[in-house]
């Protein structure tokens, strides 16, 4: 006898990736658009066109794959329990990282530039302290300690970048149920937003392409709030982060 909540979940994953598809070609539409039309008189070449080391590439590059494990993860933990408040969470995080995704990975098209690249994750941030010290002069002490841990960050386990599962982790999620994958769920997002925090926050002090730079500061935003929420929610389950 087939389980009618199993069949439910499964007819909806067509119907989520392709509102998350969707909104990630809208997206992309209307911030090229913005890109195409605003003011890169600081692009890293002369006609303001990120070079294939600069920040802008490094940091759309690794956020890219960043953002593609928490969607991921989102996916999973959504067959993972029928709990309406987890469930909605992570609908909203695959929608808003799959549409990022798919904005950061438009302008590595658009700039001409490859969607990967043979340089260690977090190289961008080593490349932009090597050539850009004199205009880091004012970034304030916490982004710059940031910034170092995450150009030193050593891949392990599949997780590549600081905050990211390992592949150990994801495992055990695809293995929990109920309650229990719930916590698992919010406890390795909260870890993962953090890691996605820190490298938003180094974009931040590095991008100079602006729309890409409120990009970065939308993504410190908006995911320092969603860590306020899942400790909350964490909490109402007996666990902490």
């Amino acid at each position: 006898m087939t389980d009618g909540t199993t069949v439910g979940r499964a007819s909806r994953q067509p119907l989520v990736a392709g509102i998350a598809a969707a909104l990630a070609v809208l997206t992309l539409v209307a911030v090229g658009v913005l890109w195409l039309t605003s003011d890169r008189s600081e692009g890293a070449t002369g006609t303001g066109t990120p070079k294939d080391t600069s920040a802008e590439a490094g940091f759309a590059r690794d956020m890219s794959v960043h953002h593609q494990q928490a969607v991921e993860m989102s996916f999973i933990v959504r067959d993972r329990t029928s709990d309406e408040e987890v469930r909605r969470l992570a609908f909203d995080i695959a929608s808003t990282q799959a549409t990022q995704a798919g904005m950061l990975q438009g302008w590595l098209d658009m700039w001409g530039l490859d969607r990967t690249s043979e340089d260690p994750p977090m190289t961008w941030m080593k490349n932009a302290s090597a050539d850009g010290m004199d205009g880091m002069d004012g970034m304030d002490h916490g982004s710059m300690k940031g910034m170092d841990g995450g150009a030193a960050y050593k891949p392990h386990d599949g997780s590549l970048m600081p905050g990211m599962a390992t592949n150990t982790q994801l495992d055990e999620l695809r293995k929990a149920k109920g309650k229990a994958a719930e916590i698992l769920y919010l406890k390795l997002m909260t870890a993962h937003h953090r890691g996605g925090v820190g490298m938003a926050e180094g974009a931040v002090e590095l991008v100079k392409d602006p729309t890409e730079r409120h990009l970065a500061q939308t993504m410190v935003q908006g995911q320092q709030s969603e860590i306020q929420l899942m400790a909350d929610m964490l909490k109402a389950r007996g666990a902490s982060s």
